[in-house]
């Protein structure tokens, strides 16, 4: 069985964002998660604060191991250290977007943070509908009309640029590969999934030029079609591993776990989760978890309630980086990245913040 421990020689090296920004708040959600508009507090700080900040997931769910539950995590962390209220809507199908959001306009929200590209017409349709009610939608621009602006001055999107993250993982995984193949696909074709993937291939691409490798990687144009068959992550990862692929990087929420557990079955190849330290939000897999390319979305959702709160609404978007610690790469697997390939990724990383190197993706 590989064995998989913490190291922090890429955090104490540099402040570059190679190690895991935040932990989640040590505190479990006091409420149980609810598919209307209930209002829950938790303890708060001396004052508490006369602000509604209010969450709607995608079908994912809040427990999704993944992007929806860094978002509630961060929104847990704002109730306890800000001392606000919260109301929360937990999605189960796209037909839930609509009312959820109509339940937590009438809860009275100041401010409502959608969860995901899924939510983005219903968001648009509800700022719209509210142009008094403040709004944040999470990896999406709210620009359907695909015209450059966001379809509502009232919504605040929060993106990241995962590919500088998934480059450095990408790097790392081409070092590691003891067959010379590794693997990604995607849930589904959008860009705030493509993305990692590009960033990813363009890491290994940079590992072959530096170190006169030929690295492969499969599964560039592999999508499993949704984020919730994990059937899907199974297949296609087998798919991968008898191709030769030792490390497989799947961009498709729940459809990764699929994934992992086909890589813990086969027992020589290795998981790089997204979204979150899968080795914290998935821990049954944590023995085939290679690193982990972080899309630190609980701090962003922190940081948007905490400017709201503190100097008000601002519509202008949220850009995780390196530079700005919105995303970045957790530790890696015991005995599989060394010392050599740390420095290279400090040096990787600066040069992708001061723009030398070029990540192959955009924000979204």
């Amino acid at each position: 069985m590989k064995t998989m421990i913490r190291i922090g020689a890429v955090a104490a090296a540099s402040a570059l964002a190679l190690a895991a920004c935040a932990s989640a708040p040590e505190d479990e959600p006091t409420e149980e998660t609810t598919t209307g508009a209930e209002t829950s507090e938790t303890a708060a700080p001396a004052e508490d604060v006369d602000f509604m900040a209010c969450m709607v997931s995608d079908a994912g769910g809040f427990d999704d191991k993944s992007f929806n539950q860094s978002a509630y995590e961060g929104l847990e962390r704002a109730v306890a250290e800000l001392g606000i209220t919260k109301a929360e809507a937990e999605s189960t199908s796209d037909s839930d977007y609509g009312p959820n959001l109509e339940a937590q306009v009438a809860a009275g929200c100041d401010l409502i943070i959608t969860v995901g590209f899924l939510l983005s017409q219903a968001t648009v349709d509800s700022a719209l509908a509210n142009p008094d009610v403040s709004y944040a939608i999470i990896d999406d621009l709210a620009d359907n009309d695909f015209d450059g602006t966001t379809d509502a001055p009232n919504i605040k999107p929060i993106t990241f640029e995962t590919d500088e993250a998934a480059f450095l993982a990408g790097y790392a995984a081409a070092s590691a590969s003891t067959t010379g193949t590794v693997g990604t696909f995607g849930g589904i074709e959008i860009p705030s999934v493509t993305i990692f993937m590009t960033g990813y291939q363009a890491g290994v691409e940079y590992y072959n030029e530096q170190n006169d490798a030929d690295v492969q990687v499969l599964g560039m144009d592999s999508f499993s079609g949704d984020f919730d068959d994990q059937s899907q992550g199974t297949n296609i990862t087998n798919g991968f591993l008898d191709q030769g692929a030792d490390i497989v990087m799947p961009v498709a929420g729940p459809v990764g776990l699929g994934a992992a557990s086909a890589i813990q079955s086969a027992g020589d190849a290795w998981l790089i989760g997204v979204d979150s330290d899968w080795t914290q939000t998935a821990p049954e897999y944590a023995d085939i978890v290679f690193t982990s390319v972080l899309k630190n979305i609980g701090n962003s959702v922190f940081d948007t309630i905490e400017s709201t709160v503190n100097d008000g609404f601002v519509a202008d978007p949220y850009v995780g980086t390196l530079e700005n610690e919105g995303v970045g790469v957790a530790d890696f697997a015991e005995g599989t990245v060394s010392d050599d390939v740390i420095a290279a990724l400090d040096e990787i990383s600066a040069g992708i913040i001061a723009g030398d190197i070029e990540a192959s993706g955009a924000a979204e």
